[in-house]
Protein backbone atom coordinates (compact mmCIF):
# COMPACT_ATOMS: atom_id res chain seq x y z
CA UNK A 1 0.00 0.00 0.00
CA UNK A 2 1.43 3.49 -1.21
CA UNK A 3 2.07 6.40 1.28
CA UNK A 4 -0.63 7.94 -0.31
CA UNK A 5 -3.44 5.14 -0.17
CA UNK A 6 -2.40 4.80 3.63
CA UNK A 7 -2.90 8.55 4.33
CA UNK A 8 -5.96 8.49 2.37
CA UNK A 9 -7.30 5.00 4.28
CA UNK A 10 -6.09 6.77 7.50
CA UNK A 11 -8.47 10.00 6.50
CA UNK A 12 -11.28 8.29 6.00
CA UNK A 13 -10.82 5.94 9.16
CA UNK A 14 -10.50 9.73 11.16
CA UNK A 15 -13.42 10.99 9.25
CA UNK A 16 -15.61 8.51 10.07
CA UNK A 17 -14.68 8.14 13.54
CA UNK A 18 -15.44 12.22 14.47
CA UNK A 19 -18.83 11.46 12.62
CA UNK A 20 -19.58 8.42 14.79
CA UNK A 21 -18.48 10.91 18.15
CA UNK A 22 -20.54 13.41 16.33
CA UNK A 23 -23.64 11.58 16.20
CA UNK A 24 -23.04 10.14 20.05
CA UNK A 25 -24.82 12.49 22.26
CA UNK A 26 -25.32 11.38 26.12
CA UNK A 27 -27.86 14.38 27.06
CA UNK A 28 -27.21 14.97 31.18
CA UNK A 29 -30.68 15.74 32.88
CA UNK A 30 -30.73 17.37 36.83
CA UNK A 31 -34.17 16.24 37.76
CA UNK A 32 -36.43 16.49 40.72
CA UNK A 33 -38.34 13.51 39.04
CA UNK A 34 -37.26 9.92 39.52
CA UNK A 35 -37.55 8.06 36.15
CA UNK A 36 -40.81 6.21 36.62
CA UNK A 37 -42.93 9.37 38.08
CA UNK A 38 -44.28 12.33 37.09
CA UNK A 39 -42.33 14.58 34.30
CA UNK A 40 -39.43 12.31 34.96
CA UNK A 41 -41.29 9.61 32.82
CA UNK A 42 -42.66 11.40 30.12
CA UNK A 43 -38.95 12.70 29.26
CA UNK A 44 -37.68 9.39 30.02
CA UNK A 45 -40.34 8.12 27.79
CA UNK A 46 -40.25 10.53 25.04
CA UNK A 47 -36.35 10.16 24.90
CA UNK A 48 -36.35 6.30 24.65
CA UNK A 49 -38.15 6.77 21.89
CA UNK A 50 -36.13 9.19 20.33
CA UNK A 51 -33.36 6.32 20.75
CA UNK A 52 -35.02 4.37 18.83
CA UNK A 53 -34.06 6.40 15.80
CA UNK A 54 -30.70 7.83 16.92
CA UNK A 55 -29.35 4.65 18.95
CA UNK A 56 -25.79 6.28 19.17
CA UNK A 57 -28.15 9.12 21.49
CA UNK A 58 -28.56 8.26 25.52
CA UNK A 59 -30.19 10.19 28.44
CA UNK A 60 -28.87 10.53 31.64
CA UNK A 61 -30.86 11.54 34.71
CA UNK A 62 -29.17 12.80 38.51
CA UNK A 63 -32.04 13.41 40.64
CA UNK A 64 -31.84 15.77 43.43
CA UNK A 65 -34.50 17.37 46.04
CA UNK A 66 -36.79 20.21 44.99
CA UNK A 67 -35.71 21.89 48.34
CA UNK A 68 -32.34 21.47 46.80
CA UNK A 69 -32.64 22.11 43.24
CA UNK A 70 -31.96 26.08 43.21
CA UNK A 71 -28.80 26.20 45.67
CA UNK A 72 -27.35 22.78 42.74
CA UNK A 73 -28.05 24.50 39.72
CA UNK A 74 -26.54 28.11 41.35
CA UNK A 75 -23.53 25.55 42.50
CA UNK A 76 -23.25 23.89 38.93
CA UNK A 77 -23.66 27.27 37.30
CA UNK A 78 -20.79 29.47 38.97
CA UNK A 79 -18.41 26.51 38.31
CA UNK A 80 -19.11 25.97 34.27
CA UNK A 81 -20.74 22.85 34.98
CA UNK A 82 -24.44 23.02 34.34
CA UNK A 83 -26.11 19.87 32.87
CA UNK A 84 -27.35 19.44 29.01
CA UNK A 85 -30.79 19.84 30.73
CA UNK A 86 -32.25 20.96 33.90
CA UNK A 87 -35.15 21.44 36.41
CA UNK A 88 -35.65 24.64 37.63
CA UNK A 89 -38.30 27.70 39.05
CA UNK A 90 -39.46 30.42 36.58
CA UNK A 91 -39.94 33.61 37.82
CA UNK A 92 -37.31 35.44 39.91
CA UNK A 93 -35.04 32.48 39.84
CA UNK A 94 -34.77 32.17 36.10
CA UNK A 95 -34.36 35.67 35.55
CA UNK A 96 -31.13 35.50 37.64
CA UNK A 97 -29.99 33.02 35.43
CA UNK A 98 -31.13 34.81 31.70
CA UNK A 99 -29.14 37.80 33.10
CA UNK A 100 -25.94 35.93 34.22
CA UNK A 101 -26.30 34.62 30.15
CA UNK A 102 -26.37 30.73 31.53
CA UNK A 103 -29.55 29.53 29.82
CA UNK A 104 -29.83 29.55 26.55
CA UNK A 105 -32.88 31.62 24.52
CA UNK A 106 -35.35 29.10 23.66
CA UNK A 107 -37.32 31.60 21.70
CA UNK A 108 -34.25 31.83 19.07
CA UNK A 109 -33.39 28.08 19.05
CA UNK A 110 -37.31 26.86 18.50
CA UNK A 111 -37.44 29.73 15.59
CA UNK A 112 -34.19 27.90 14.07
CA UNK A 113 -36.07 24.43 14.40
CA UNK A 114 -39.11 25.66 12.69
CA UNK A 115 -40.99 24.29 15.88
CA UNK A 116 -41.59 27.45 18.20
CA UNK A 117 -45.44 27.32 17.14
CA UNK A 118 -45.75 23.81 19.10
CA UNK A 119 -45.12 25.77 22.51
CA UNK A 120 -48.89 26.68 24.06
CA UNK A 121 -49.45 30.36 23.31
CA UNK A 122 -50.92 30.87 27.18
CA UNK A 123 -47.87 28.80 28.37
CA UNK A 124 -45.50 31.54 26.23
CA UNK A 125 -46.88 34.56 27.37
CA UNK A 126 -47.22 33.19 30.93
CA UNK A 127 -44.11 31.91 30.84
CA UNK A 128 -42.17 35.42 29.41
CA UNK A 129 -44.36 37.64 31.35
CA UNK A 130 -42.96 35.98 34.91
CA UNK A 131 -39.58 36.96 34.15
CA UNK A 132 -40.26 39.76 31.87
CA UNK A 133 -38.92 39.08 28.75
CA UNK A 134 -40.32 38.71 24.87
CA UNK A 135 -38.55 35.78 24.72
CA UNK A 136 -38.77 31.93 26.32
CA UNK A 137 -35.75 30.93 28.32
CA UNK A 138 -37.80 27.80 29.33
CA UNK A 139 -40.20 24.77 28.38
CA UNK A 140 -43.20 24.15 30.06
CA UNK A 141 -43.69 20.92 31.52
CA UNK A 142 -47.02 22.14 32.69
CA UNK A 143 -50.06 24.52 32.59
CA UNK A 144 -51.80 24.00 35.31
CA UNK A 145 -55.13 25.92 37.11
CA UNK A 146 -54.95 25.87 40.78
CA UNK A 147 -58.00 25.85 42.75
CA UNK A 148 -60.01 23.64 45.38
CA UNK A 149 -60.43 19.92 44.79
CA UNK A 150 -63.05 17.94 47.17
CA UNK A 151 -64.78 14.45 48.01
CA UNK A 152 -68.09 14.55 46.70
CA UNK A 153 -69.73 11.91 48.49
CA UNK A 154 -68.44 13.40 51.75
CA UNK A 155 -70.12 16.80 50.58
CA UNK A 156 -73.18 14.57 49.72
CA UNK A 157 -73.00 13.15 53.13
CA UNK A 158 -72.56 16.76 55.27
CA UNK A 159 -75.40 18.03 53.57
CA UNK A 160 -73.77 20.25 50.69
CA UNK A 161 -75.76 20.63 47.80
CA UNK A 162 -73.70 23.05 45.98
CA UNK A 163 -69.59 23.53 46.43
CA UNK A 164 -69.38 27.40 47.84
CA UNK A 165 -68.54 30.60 45.53
CA UNK A 166 -67.93 32.73 48.23
CA UNK A 167 -65.05 32.08 50.95
CA UNK A 168 -67.69 32.65 53.83
CA UNK A 169 -69.40 29.80 52.24
CA UNK A 170 -66.50 27.81 51.68
CA UNK A 171 -66.33 28.30 56.20
CA UNK A 172 -69.73 27.27 56.70
CA UNK A 173 -69.21 24.13 54.59
CA UNK A 174 -66.23 23.17 57.10
CA UNK A 175 -68.41 23.67 59.79
CA UNK A 176 -70.81 21.27 57.99
CA UNK A 177 -67.83 19.08 57.22
CA UNK A 178 -66.93 18.82 61.05
CA UNK A 179 -70.40 18.45 62.86
CA UNK A 180 -70.92 15.69 60.23
CA UNK A 181 -67.61 14.19 61.63
CA UNK A 182 -65.34 14.61 58.53
CA UNK A 183 -62.14 16.66 58.50
CA UNK A 184 -62.49 19.69 56.21
CA UNK A 185 -59.33 19.81 54.52
CA UNK A 186 -55.97 18.12 53.42
CA UNK A 187 -52.90 20.19 53.35
CA UNK A 188 -49.15 19.23 53.05
CA UNK A 189 -48.05 21.62 55.54
CA UNK A 190 -44.45 19.75 55.71
CA UNK A 191 -43.76 21.04 52.19
CA UNK A 192 -44.78 24.67 53.37
CA UNK A 193 -45.83 25.68 49.66
CA UNK A 194 -49.20 24.04 50.19
CA UNK A 195 -49.93 26.31 53.24
CA UNK A 196 -48.61 29.01 51.84
CA UNK A 197 -50.88 28.68 48.74
CA UNK A 198 -54.01 29.23 51.07
CA UNK A 199 -52.60 32.63 51.98
CA UNK A 200 -51.81 33.50 48.02
CA UNK A 201 -55.51 32.10 47.34
CA UNK A 202 -57.19 34.62 49.83
CA UNK A 203 -54.88 37.54 48.70
CA UNK A 204 -55.77 36.96 45.37
CA UNK A 205 -59.39 37.88 46.00
CA UNK A 206 -59.03 40.35 48.67
CA UNK A 207 -56.14 42.62 47.12
CA UNK A 208 -56.19 41.45 43.52
CA UNK A 209 -54.29 39.08 41.01
CA UNK A 210 -51.54 41.56 40.84
CA UNK A 211 -51.14 41.90 44.66
CA UNK A 212 -47.83 39.58 45.26
CA UNK A 213 -46.32 41.34 42.34
CA UNK A 214 -46.80 44.68 43.61
CA UNK A 215 -45.65 43.68 46.61
CA UNK A 216 -42.18 42.30 45.39
CA UNK A 217 -41.90 45.40 43.72
CA UNK A 218 -41.83 47.56 46.39
CA UNK A 219 -45.61 49.04 45.35
CA UNK A 220 -47.22 47.34 48.61
CA UNK A 221 -46.15 46.23 51.52
CA UNK A 222 -46.23 42.79 52.30
CA UNK A 223 -47.81 43.99 56.24
CA UNK A 224 -50.65 45.25 53.91
CA UNK A 225 -53.64 44.45 56.23
CA UNK A 226 -55.12 42.05 53.31
CA UNK A 227 -52.21 40.06 53.49
CA UNK A 228 -52.34 39.91 57.50
CA UNK A 229 -55.47 39.01 57.01
CA UNK A 230 -55.07 36.29 54.86
CA UNK A 231 -52.35 35.25 57.07
CA UNK A 232 -54.78 35.38 59.99
CA UNK A 233 -57.44 33.34 57.75
CA UNK A 234 -54.90 29.98 57.42
CA UNK A 235 -54.26 30.26 61.13
CA UNK A 236 -57.35 30.54 62.03
CA UNK A 237 -58.50 27.72 60.15
CA UNK A 238 -55.76 25.64 61.47
CA UNK A 239 -56.62 26.47 65.40
CA UNK A 240 -60.36 25.69 64.14
CA UNK A 241 -59.54 22.36 63.45
CA UNK A 242 -60.22 22.55 59.93
CA UNK A 243 -57.03 20.66 58.88
CA UNK A 244 -56.95 17.88 61.25
CA UNK A 245 -53.89 17.26 63.63
CA UNK A 246 -50.83 18.54 62.87
CA UNK A 247 -51.11 19.56 59.62
CA UNK A 248 -47.64 20.61 59.31
CA UNK A 249 -46.22 16.86 59.53
CA UNK A 250 -48.24 15.78 56.83
CA UNK A 251 -46.55 16.14 52.79
CA UNK A 252 -48.47 16.88 50.21
CA UNK A 253 -48.81 13.49 48.40
CA UNK A 254 -50.39 12.04 51.94
CA UNK A 255 -52.39 15.04 51.72
CA UNK A 256 -53.85 14.63 47.94
CA UNK A 257 -54.64 10.54 48.68
CA UNK A 258 -56.25 11.74 51.61
CA UNK A 259 -59.20 13.31 49.25
CA UNK A 260 -59.10 10.01 47.65
CA UNK A 261 -59.84 7.45 50.43
CA UNK A 262 -62.48 10.01 51.73
CA UNK A 263 -60.35 10.97 55.17
CA UNK A 264 -60.41 14.87 54.38
CA UNK A 265 -63.39 16.83 51.91
CA UNK A 266 -61.40 19.27 49.91
CA UNK A 267 -57.42 20.19 49.21
CA UNK A 268 -55.86 22.86 47.24
CA UNK A 269 -54.04 21.47 44.72
CA UNK A 270 -53.39 22.13 41.07
CA UNK A 271 -54.97 20.57 37.92
CA UNK A 272 -51.60 18.50 37.96
CA UNK A 273 -53.84 16.64 40.44
CA UNK A 274 -55.59 14.56 37.37
CA UNK A 275 -52.44 12.11 37.07
CA UNK A 276 -54.05 11.10 40.38
CA UNK A 277 -57.20 11.08 39.79
CA UNK A 278 -57.38 9.44 36.79
CA UNK A 279 -55.22 6.20 37.81
CA UNK A 280 -57.23 3.16 38.44
CA UNK A 281 -56.37 2.68 41.53
CA UNK A 282 -58.19 5.99 42.35
CA UNK A 283 -61.54 4.95 45.03
CA UNK A 284 -63.22 8.17 44.81
CA UNK A 285 -64.09 6.53 40.91
CA UNK A 286 -63.98 8.11 37.63
CA UNK A 287 -66.27 11.04 38.75
CA UNK A 288 -66.15 10.92 42.56
CA UNK A 289 -63.76 14.49 42.96
CA UNK A 290 -65.14 17.83 42.35
CA UNK A 291 -63.26 21.05 41.64
CA UNK A 292 -64.46 25.17 42.64
CA UNK A 293 -62.24 27.46 41.90
CA UNK A 294 -61.25 30.25 44.88
CA UNK A 295 -64.58 31.44 46.64
CA UNK A 296 -64.45 35.37 46.92
CA UNK A 297 -63.99 37.47 49.79
CA UNK A 298 -66.11 39.95 50.53
CA UNK A 299 -64.82 43.07 49.92
CA UNK A 300 -62.00 42.82 47.39
CA UNK A 301 -61.67 42.80 43.65
CA UNK A 302 -61.42 39.15 43.00
CA UNK A 303 -63.62 37.31 40.57
CA UNK A 304 -64.89 33.51 39.92
CA UNK A 305 -63.33 33.77 36.45
CA UNK A 306 -59.51 34.81 37.51
CA UNK A 307 -57.44 31.80 38.89
CA UNK A 308 -54.04 31.04 40.03
CA UNK A 309 -51.80 29.43 37.38
CA UNK A 310 -48.67 27.81 37.71
CA UNK A 311 -46.55 26.82 34.97
CA UNK A 312 -44.93 24.00 37.32
CA UNK A 313 -41.20 23.21 37.77
CA UNK A 314 -39.70 24.34 34.31
CA UNK A 315 -36.92 23.08 31.91
CA UNK A 316 -34.03 24.75 30.91
CA UNK A 317 -31.46 24.22 28.63
CA UNK A 318 -27.60 25.24 29.57
CA UNK A 319 -26.40 28.11 26.66
CA UNK A 320 -23.02 26.73 26.90
CA UNK A 321 -23.72 22.92 26.15
CA UNK A 322 -26.38 23.60 23.19
CA UNK A 323 -25.39 22.02 19.91
CA UNK A 324 -26.86 20.05 16.96
CA UNK A 325 -27.04 16.98 18.59
CA UNK A 326 -29.05 18.51 21.94
CA UNK A 327 -31.10 20.58 19.20
CA UNK A 328 -31.98 17.56 17.63
CA UNK A 329 -33.22 16.10 20.21
CA UNK A 330 -34.93 19.40 21.54
CA UNK A 331 -36.94 19.71 18.72
CA UNK A 332 -38.07 15.94 18.91
CA UNK A 333 -39.33 16.91 22.23
CA UNK A 334 -41.42 19.95 21.65
CA UNK A 335 -43.24 18.71 18.69
CA UNK A 336 -44.47 15.21 21.11
CA UNK A 337 -44.90 16.35 24.10
CA UNK A 338 -48.18 17.84 23.72
CA UNK A 339 -49.99 14.51 22.52
CA UNK A 340 -47.87 12.13 24.60
CA UNK A 341 -48.89 14.24 28.09
CA UNK A 342 -52.41 14.10 27.04
CA UNK A 343 -52.64 10.42 25.77
CA UNK A 344 -50.63 8.38 28.15
CA UNK A 345 -51.39 10.90 31.82
CA UNK A 346 -54.33 13.38 30.29
CA UNK A 347 -52.35 16.18 31.46
CA UNK A 348 -51.93 19.87 29.66
CA UNK A 349 -48.39 20.74 29.93
CA UNK A 350 -47.88 23.76 27.77
CA UNK A 351 -47.80 22.52 24.46
CA UNK A 352 -50.12 22.18 21.40
CA UNK A 353 -51.95 19.67 21.42
CA UNK A 354 -52.54 18.11 17.86
CA UNK A 355 -54.69 15.24 18.40
CA UNK A 356 -56.72 14.46 21.54
CA UNK A 357 -57.21 11.21 22.35
CA UNK A 358 -60.68 9.50 21.23
CA UNK A 359 -62.23 9.19 24.99
CA UNK A 360 -60.75 11.49 27.50
CA UNK A 361 -61.52 11.15 31.31
CA UNK A 362 -64.36 13.18 33.07
CA UNK A 363 -61.37 14.78 35.20
CA UNK A 364 -59.28 15.67 32.12
CA UNK A 365 -62.45 17.23 30.42
CA UNK A 366 -63.19 19.08 33.64
CA UNK A 367 -59.78 20.94 33.13
CA UNK A 368 -60.25 21.52 29.91
CA UNK A 369 -63.62 23.02 30.73
CA UNK A 370 -62.05 25.37 33.78
CA UNK A 371 -58.87 26.89 31.41
CA UNK A 372 -62.05 27.83 29.10
CA UNK A 373 -63.34 30.24 31.76
CA UNK A 374 -60.17 32.02 32.46
CA UNK A 375 -60.50 35.97 32.05
CA UNK A 376 -57.10 36.50 34.46
CA UNK A 377 -54.25 35.12 36.02
CA UNK A 378 -52.62 35.19 39.28
CA UNK A 379 -49.21 33.30 39.81
CA UNK A 380 -48.53 31.26 42.97
CA UNK A 381 -47.27 33.14 46.03
CA UNK A 382 -43.47 32.93 45.93
CA UNK A 383 -43.53 33.66 42.09
CA UNK A 384 -41.66 37.08 42.04
CA UNK A 385 -39.97 36.37 45.39
CA UNK A 386 -36.18 36.31 45.70
CA UNK A 387 -34.92 33.35 47.37
CA UNK A 388 -34.29 34.35 50.15
CA UNK A 389 -37.76 35.90 50.96
CA UNK A 390 -39.28 32.51 49.23
CA UNK A 391 -37.63 30.54 51.83
CA UNK A 392 -39.03 32.69 54.61
CA UNK A 393 -41.97 32.58 53.21
CA UNK A 394 -42.54 28.86 53.50
CA UNK A 395 -40.63 28.45 56.87
CA UNK A 396 -42.29 30.92 58.97
CA UNK A 397 -45.46 29.62 57.56
CA UNK A 398 -45.69 26.50 59.55
CA UNK A 399 -44.42 28.86 62.69
CA UNK A 400 -47.66 30.57 61.59
CA UNK A 401 -49.53 27.64 61.33
CA UNK A 402 -48.37 26.07 64.83
CA UNK A 403 -49.59 29.18 66.66
CA UNK A 404 -45.79 30.11 67.53
CA UNK A 405 -46.02 33.52 65.11
CA UNK A 406 -48.75 35.65 64.73
CA UNK A 407 -50.41 36.79 61.84
CA UNK A 408 -48.87 40.57 61.82
CA UNK A 409 -45.56 39.11 62.87
CA UNK A 410 -45.35 36.39 59.46
CA UNK A 411 -46.13 39.46 57.47
CA UNK A 412 -43.42 40.99 58.90
CA UNK A 413 -41.13 38.68 58.68
CA UNK A 414 -41.61 39.02 54.43
CA UNK A 415 -41.21 43.14 54.81
CA UNK A 416 -38.00 42.52 57.01
CA UNK A 417 -36.36 40.27 54.23
CA UNK A 418 -37.86 42.74 51.29
CA UNK A 419 -36.55 45.61 53.30
CA UNK A 420 -32.62 44.23 53.85
CA UNK A 421 -32.45 43.59 49.82
CA UNK A 422 -33.84 46.72 48.62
Amino acid sequence: MTRKVLALVLALTLAIGMVAMAQAKTISFLSIWAEDYDNGKLLTDLSAKYKEDHPDFDFELELVSSDNLQQKVATLAVSNDLPDVFAYESGTPLKTMIENDYVLNVSEALRELGVEDCIDAGAYSFLTNLVGTEDLYDLPLGLNIEGFWYNKALFEQAGIEAAPTTWDEMLEDCEKLMAAGIQPFAVGGADQWPATRIINAYVMRKLGVDAMNKMAAGEMSYTDPGMIEAAQMLQDMCEKGYFGVGPTTVDQNTAAQMILAGEAAIIYNGSWYTQDLVAPTNPAGEDGIGFFNIPTVEGGPGTLTEYSMNCGTILCLSKDKYDEETADWLKYIVTNLGDYAMSEFGALKGYVINEYPETMSKYSILVAEEMGKVTGTSTWFEAAMSSELSNIAQVNVQSLMNGEMTAEEYAQSLQDVWDANN
